[in-house]
């Protein structure tokens, strides 16, 4: 009994938080509208390669370093710290190429000893659940209420590193990518501003869908857990 009241505990905290936050899932459609605008792709398309892109934003930060590639097959831009490298996804087609290569310029400057700290700690956070998991359904994890618990303290830890880290990148990127773009030359002010305003629009959504995604991440390892122990 006290398993299911703990499941539905966490979803009613997800209903109450997407109440407050006011997550709506046409802000998803939105966003998807808004990036894959043709007429603002036209402005940046004005822009140099992504990669060019890339290289002079990380030497404005000073972090020449980094190693650029790009992969027409994966769907997100990510910085790797176990190898110095920022992958630039397929993401040519979308006006907000500039502000996502920043963010992940970002985070190639971020505190290398948090990011290590954010990729060993997630893959021991992920490992754990999956191993009460399979232990729970074949009958040898016993103590239920204590795997929640151990699970609960492990999800705030993630999500105070994690949303640290994202949000930290998220406050810069649209002054970093409005810099590169004031001194690179190639849009009028007009176009600038144009690109920036719609930056402003996909950020007022995505900051608060980012920490929800985040926070869902954790609770439903929680429900699923508890789902297990009830059944």
């Amino acid at each position: 009994m006290e398993y299911l009241i703990i499941v539905l505990s966490c979803i009613v905290f997800l209903i109450i938080l997407k109440f407050a936050w006011k997550i709506k899932i046409k802000d998803i459609k939105k966003l998807k509208e808004i990036g894959y605008s043709k007429e603002l792709n036209e402005i940046t398309n004005k822009l140099p390669e992504n990669k060019e892109i890339c290289k002079v934003i990380l030497k404005k930060l000073n972090n020449e370093t980094v190693n650029i590639k790009e992969s027409e097959n994966n769907t997100a831009s990510f910085y790797l710290v176990l190898n110095n490298t920022i992958l630039i996804a397929n993401i040519k087609n979308t006006f907000t190429r500039v502000q996502t290569i920043a963010h992940e310029c970002l985070h190639s400057v971020q505190n290398k000893r948090t990011l290590l700290f954010n990729f060993i700690y997630s893959n021991i956070y992920l490992i754990y659940f999956v191993a009460i998991c399979i232990l729970s359904i074949l009958g040898i994890v016993k103590h239920g209420m204590l795997h929640i618990f151990i699970l609960t303290i492990l999800g705030i830890i993630y999500y105070a590193i994690r949303s640290y880290l994202e949000m930290d990148a998220m406050t810069k990127t649209r002054p970093l990518a409005k810099e590169y773009m004031e001194e690179e030359g190639s849009l009028s002010k007009e176009e600038q501003k144009t690109i920036l305003e719609n930056y402003d629009k996909i950020n007022e959504i995505g900051i608060k869908m980012t920490n929800y995604r985040l926070i869902i991440s954790i609770t439903i390892k929680i429900i699923i857990f508890g789902a297990v122990l009830i059944f």
